[in-house]
């Protein structure tokens, strides 16, 4: 039986996830803002339920995010940009992750092998930007990546055997991207959970730092 941890454990991708793994028989542990208070957003609720866990744990997947924050849309232009929409964006989806990620090597167990997630997006990826806009959203998340290689080096060098990865996890029917499905296909969580169940089992050390689909493909930066 594996430890799991799920941060965002209430939506709709982190909660398909923990039940993917609870069917299994994996023990998971899961927090989010709504049934938990955790707030990704201040330093010092992180701090509070993150700082307080007991490990070591298997698997650790960051699966919070945001699309809409307070109402303001993905831009369609740079025309549309506004201080507070990207700061927010990069408050919940890159700074977030990495409060979380300052915990990674307590929650990880030194003793084999640990996974350390995060939910990014291909929307995030600057060498598949074919489409532009979408400014503050794709920003956050190329901004995460850099987070989660940065961390992926410095956590190889006490957890040898961790790895520490950014996933795509597709396109998924949740309240999340209800508004902006439109022709793009998609899959229910349920599906969405066992491809990344699927590809973080197949993850080996020398994966660590790089960024995957839902397919286990690389993702270019």
């Amino acid at each position: 039986m594996k430890q799991i941890l799920i941060i965002g454990a209430s939506g709709g991708v982190g909660s398909a996830v923990a039940d993917a793994y609870t069917a299994r028989g994996d023990q998971v542990t899961g927090l989010s803002r709504s049934r938990d208070g955790l707030d990704l957003t201040d330093e010092a609720s992180v701090e509070r339920h993150i700082g307080g866990l007991e490990g070591p744990f298997d698997v650790v997947l960051v699966a919070s995010g945001a699309l809409e924050i307070d109402g303001a849309e993905p831009e369609k232009t740079i025309k549309s940009i506004s201080q507070k929409a990207m700061m927010d964006q990069f408050a919940l989806n890159a700074v977030g992750p990495a409060l979380v990620l300052r915990h990674a090597s307590d929650l990880l167990r030194r003793d084999g092998r640990g996974v350390f997630a995060v939910l990014s997006a291909r929307v995030g990826s600057i060498g598949d930007n074919r489409t532009g806009g979408w400014i503050s959203y794709r920003s956050a998340k190329a901004a995460v990546n850099q987070i989660v290689h940065t961390a992926s080096i410095e956590l190889a060098r006490s957890h040898k055997q961790s790895i520490c990865v950014a996933l795509h996890p597709g396109t998924v029917k949740t309240p999340f991207t209800e508004k902006y499905l439109a022709r793009h296909p998609a899959v229910d969580a349920s599906e969405a959970a066992e491809n990344l169940v699927s590809v973080i089992d197949g993850l080996e050390p020398k994966d660590a730092g790089q960024f995957f689909d839902w397919a286990g493909k690389p993702v270019p930066w």
